[in-house]
């Protein structure tokens, strides 16, 4: 574990020479001065001896009207000379007593981890941005990207579950319970049909009987010359007609007739109705079996965010970004989100003891003292770029010297 103990810069940038040694008791180093006069460039020189320079966001490393640039960082473990020139950047690495690394910047990557977190800029994240951030420290016992898609999906299937149910109830509030004297099954009107033509030829077959009989014995009556034949023929039509089944009742055919499609119409709605039921317990059934995955997808989240070690206590997240307290944690005071993203620089970089903020004009008095009392208290050393004199405590840097 190391802090810094000497940096010098020299054409870096707005720098022309700044050699600055931090007091080896104090928590802050505290660079001030008024805008463009080289502040920044303090603190980036930290950052490009030994992280490097990236050509993208420094084009031009090397001071306006000089050929190279120079900078001697010093820590408690090592010393780092990174050189710019036309040709391009060279570095070299050394321990304390003057052993090469032959890989110095996988001895840096190693020993910097990300030290390019400014606290107040994590403050100034995104929410997405913010959650990105915290996720790289905690080691979670489960992949939030795949379970907040498995909830989406599962949420999704859910939603249509319960449209289908919304859609079913209604529907089936059209259909009534069966009337106890419905029948199964829709009535056949043909069948009808052939039972009345049936019933109307058997009814006639006995009125021509009951005529036959009247008139054989009205001709008995009158024909007593013909009384033993006529007899005969009374006999047989008495026969037929003592045989004949009861008549068929036309008329309650008929009415069954007039009322057969009413009845099928009552059928085929309560068919309907019953499928309608059905689907809708088979409908809530889903929804509640997607409900309760839901719920096991959200308990393996809390078990895992309960298991997960923070870099504070009452850190955590939800879908939406960083949590505080269980609260968004940009809705924490700004005391509480200094006092979180301090943690997480800490977290970030256990081997560099050294935090760079660079943007400290940001911070009142009471905040000011907080980082210096969360700096102490784990041994970190805190870069602190401000606009001004800083209160008579910081290293002035004029016109890329310091003062």
């Amino acid at each position: 574990m190391s802090k810094i103990i000497r940096l010098e810069s020299t054409n870096y940038k707005r720098l022309k020479a700044v050699e600055i040694v931090p007091d080896p008791d104090g928590s802050l180093v505290i660079v001030a001065g008024k805008n463009g006069q080289g502040k920044t460039s303090i603190l980036d020189s930290i950052t490009a001896a030994l992280g490097g320079v990236n050509g993208k966001t420094t084009p031009k490393p090397i001071r306006d009207g000089e050929d190279r640039a120079e900078i001697v960082l010093e820590t408690e473990d090592l010393i780092v000379t990174r050189k710019f020139t036309a040709s391009g950047p060279t570095l070299l690495v050394k321990s304390r007593d003057g052993a090469v690394y032959p890989k110095g910047q996988a001895k840096l990557d190693d020993l910097l981890g990300r030290l390019s977190l400014d606290p107040l800029a994590f403050t100034q994240l995104s929410d997405r941005d913010q959650l990105a951030t915290l996720l790289e420290l905690v080691q979670l016992p489960f992949d939030p990207d795949r379970l907040a898609a498995e909830r989406k999906d599962v949420f999704e299937r859910r939603t249509d579950a319960n449209r289908k149910v919304k859609e079913l109830t209604a529907r089936a509030a059209d259909y009534i319970s069966r009337p106890a004297d419905l029948p199964d099954e829709e009535v056949s009107v043909s069948e009808l049909v052939a039972a009345y033509r049936s019933g109307q030829t058997l009814n006639h077959a006995i009125d021509v009987a009951r005529t036959a009989r009247d008139g054989w014995a009205e001709k008995v009556d009158r024909v007593r010359r013909e009384l033993e034949d006529a007899e005969l023929q009374l006999k047989d039509a008495q026969k037929r007609f003592e045989t004949a089944p009861f008549k068929v009742d036309l008329e309650a055919i008929q009415e069954q007739i007039d009322n057969a499609e009413h009845i099928n119409v009552e059928v085929r709605h309560h068919k309907v109705g019953e499928k309608v039921r059905a689907d809708l317990t088979i409908a809530e059934q889903e929804a509640a079996e997607l409900t309760e995955a839901i719920a096991e997808i959200d308990k393996q989240k809390a078990d895992g965010l309960a298991a997960a070690v923070f870099p504070i206590d009452d850190l955590g997240f939800d879908d939406t970004g960083v949590t505080y307290r269980g609260v968004p944690f940009k809705q924490a005071s700004g005391a509480e989100q200094l006092r979180v993203s301090l943690a997480m620089a800490i977290a970030l970089n256990p081997k560099l003891r050294v935090i760079r903020i660079a943007d400290g004009s940001l911070l009142d008095s009471d905040n000011l003292a907080l980082v210096e009392s969360i700096a102490r208290k784990h041994d970190f050393q805190v870069w602190i770029e401000m606009v001004g004199d800083g209160d008579g405590r910081g290293i002035v840097i004029e016109d890329g010297m310091v003062a």
